[in-house]
Formats: structure tokens, sequence, C-alpha cells
């Protein structure tokens, strides 16, 4: 059956006028109806250099639409970040076959907890490529759906050279994972979600990748399969086609068979909060544990972001890098304070925690550097689960839009503020479309940095 295509108005966000258009590949598949079973268990993959963290805001929402928590998981790839040459060891990289590996173990973890035979697999980015690798080498039977987000099926870049670099399109590991008339694999249902031009990963131009006017030979379009069944979620950027509401939605019906009861969040009374303490050795993010790091949090102020009272949690990481459980209220702004070794005091804001989540990961703050040296105070505002597009979004840093953010193609996921030392101490507004984060900018001359990591 051919299926023709259609728009989709999405639910409440940032663009309230953004459709999903559907588009399907030659053999294109349709998710197994499931209105009257149970929904599988769930796999969420994160993508290169990210950490299982980012999926806290869908886990919540999944597990507001009834799925129990202890049937999803989130790997958190031990060295998320790919390697220059897949063929050749790189410090604290990881290549495409240690994240099928790592990968294979987690389906198998959540299968043996579940009892179930198969699962579903959501991966951003990256996170896609072990997806169809783990599924094109013998794992289809255990894998009921893959959704992929975001993830650059043709590559970032499709030129002759770099026949290693596994971003690359024309590259020896994606030319084996799209060979054939049909790029999926039969017996699992696929659906991929790409944006609508927003992309930094799927743009013509090289300038997204540092080689600005030279063709990159990949389109808007290569995130899709041929096979799969293929949305358009309008003018959302790289990580939003995974972590926004309206991709939510898409993720849940494709799995579930049905439309989500609710998009929003349903708040606990009470909240336990747990997380990794992570580093970047070398100038590497890992999600290797660090042990011997400090955490404190404090409950703070919404207006002003000064403290109310003293800790409400503190914790010394051990060789596992955990800390936790911090016990708090779904209504309590906090503070983290992260003490960890070789790195500066971070201090970072969030906005409440709705529900509870094991997955609020810890890591401190970058070296102060050369561009810090005449800096009485750093704050960051940090977007993890999307980047700013500027006109497209309300980004506002100390009342002003921040200098460093690029406008167009959103490409950026923190701004940085340098204050004199004169203004050390004094409370910066972080503010992204609703969501409003204060912050104090603590004395740079104190090896201390202020992060307002934005939630949404």
């Amino acid at each position: 059956m051919k299926l023709s295509r259609r728009s989709i108005l999405l639910g409440a966000g940032s663009l309230p006028f953004a459709v999903a258009s559907l588009r399907t590949g030659a053999l294109a598949q349709t998710a197994p109806a499931t209105q009257n079973a149970e929904v599988p268990p769930i796999l969420f993959v994160h993508g290169n250099g990210d950490y299982d963290a980012l999926w806290m805001t869908t886990l919540w929402r999944m597990e507001s639409n009834g799925v129990a928590r202890d049937r999803m998981a989130a790997i958190n790839f031990t060295d998320p970040n790919a390697r220059s040459d897949d063929k050749v060891e790189q410090a604290n990289r990881s290549s495409t076959e240690d994240q099928r590996r790592e990968l294979a173990a987690a389906i198998a973890d959540l299968k043996r907890r579940t009892g179930a035979a198969r699962v579903a697999l959501v991966g951003s980015s990256r996170g896609g490529y072990a997806i169809r690798n783990v599924i094109r080498n013998g794992g289809t039977g255990d894998v009921s759906h893959a959704v992929l987000c975001g993830t650059p099926n043709h590559g970032v870049f499709a030129t002759d050279d770099q026949p290693n670099n596994e971003f690359n399109g024309r590259g020896t590991f994606l030319r084996g994972l799209n060979e054939g008339e049909s790029e999926v694999t039969p017996g699992t249902a696929f659906l991929t979600m790409r944006s609508d031009g927003m992309d930094k990963y799927a743009q013509a131009d090289g300038r997204f990748i540092g080689k600005p006017g030279t063709p990159t030979g990949v389109t808007v379009e290569g995130p899709e399969l041929k096979g799969a069944t293929n949305l358009v979620l309008g003018a959302l950027d790289h990580r939003e086609v995974a972590f926004h509401p309206r991709a939510f939605r898409e993720i849940y019906k494709f799995i579930a068979g049905r439309e989500p009861a609710r998009i929003a969040i349903v708040p606990e009374q009470s909240v336990r909060l747990s997380g990794l303490v992570t580093g970047t050795p070398g100038g590497v993010s890992t999600n290797r544990p660090v042990a011997g790091a400090t955490v404190d949090v404090f409950r703070v102020d919404p207006d002003t972001g000064e403290r109310r009272g003293g800790a409400v949690h503190s914790a010394k990481t051990g060789a596992d890098g955990r800390w936790g459980p911090a016990q708090v209220e779904p209504s309590w702004f906090l503070e983290f304070v992260l003490t960890s070794p070789d790195a500066p005091t971070t201090h970072i804001y969030r906005s409440p925690f709705a529900r509870s989540s094991d997955v609020v990961h810890l890591r401190a703050a970058r070296p102060l550097g050369p561009a810090d040296k005449d800096a009485g105070a750093v704050v960051i505002m940090s977007r993890p689960r999307g980047y700013f597009g500027l006109p497209r979004d309300v980004v506002l840093l100390d009342g002003k839009e921040p200098a460093d953010v690029k406008p167009g193609v959103p490409t950026d996921s923190a701004a940085t503020l340098r204050l004199p030392a004169a203004e050390a101490g004094r409370n910066i507004v972080a503010q992204f479309g609703e969501e409003r984060i204060v912050a104090r900018a603590w004395p740079a001359s104190e090896n201390r940095i202020a992060i307002a990591e934005l939630t949404y």
C-alpha cells in the first residue's frame, strides 16, 4: 500500500505552527499495532559526546503516559566521542564496534530485566549508527522498533577523503549500512525524524563543519532512509528532533501505536535525585566516573538565585562516581556545587525537577582559559537538549541576546558571559523561551564558574 503525503499539527511548544510531514521511502514499514498491548521496553541511545541524562525529560514524559520506569533504560557509552579514523585507536574515544558492543550488552540486560523478547530502541544522532549497526549484524530479532532522531544516515559529509571517518557518507561504515535497495533491516520497524533545514549536520555548505564554501555532498534529507517511515518535524534543530515535546509525541506514537494521553510532564509529590560525576580527561568528554568529587545541593530563590538555608544534600563520590540520592520538592530551584579534582568549582543552577531521576549527571566546567584571564566572573548558559536559534528563539543572558550565539541555523548550545571583577557576586538571569534561571556570578579569582543549565 502506498502511503500518501500528509501533515500533522504537533503539540504546543516554542514553535506552535510547525508541522511534521510524513515521507515514506520504498518498502516503508508500519509500526506494529499495540493498541491493546503493553508498550515494549524502551532503550534510549545518546549521541556523539553526550550522555544518558539528555533523555531525562523524555523518560518523564513516558512515565507520565503510564510507561513503568523499570521498563526503560538509557545507555551511557563509556567514551561517547567518535574517533577521527574509526580504525585507529584514540584515547577516550570509541569506534563503531565499541558502540555496537556496548549497545548489544545493554539490550541483553534490558531483555533480562523485563523478560521481554524484543525491545524498542530510540537514538539521537550518532546513537542511530549504533542502533543500525546492532540490528544489521544479527540484532533484528531483539529489536521491534528503531527510532532514529537526527541521525546523519548519509553522512555529515560525503566525500572521497577520510574513508574511515564514520560520519562520511561515502566512507566504509555508512556505505556498509546503506547498501541495498532498502536501507533498513527487515523485521524491525524503522522511523526517522529530521529537521526541515535547521539541522547543522544536514547542510549542503561545509561552514557548519568548519569548511565554509565547500560542498558537503549531503542535503537536509540526509537523515532519511529508504524503507523507513520518514518524518519532517519542521524548524527543530539537530537535538530537538530527539528531545523536544513534539519529538516525544512521534516516538511514543510509533512505538505504542497510539497517541500519548499527554505531552506535559506530570509532577511527583516527592522527588529523589541522583546521578554520576564524569570528567574530561585530556580535554575529551567521557562518561567515566570521577572519584573524590564533592556534590552539595542547595535550594535557591527562583527570583534571586540566593540560597535558602544550608545544603539539602552533601556527598563525596566513590569509585563508581555516583552521588545522591537527594530528597527535594518538585517546586524547588536548585544549585549543585561540584568540587571535582583538577577542575574549577562549578556552580550549576537548575529549574525545578518535576519527577525523580537517577540520571542527574554532573560534569565540571572546563578550566578557565586565556579568554577568561581578564574576567572577574564567568557565567555560562547551557542548553544540552537543543541549540539556541536566533531569531527563532527567545534567548537572553543578563537581559541581552548573547553575542556568541550565531543567527540562522542553530549551532550553539552554550553562551558565555564574562563580567568585570566589580560585578562578581551579582545575580544573572538566563532566559530561554519560558524557562528562566537565575544564577550567581561567582568570583573567577576563586577558580569558580557558574552554569545556568536549561532543562527544556
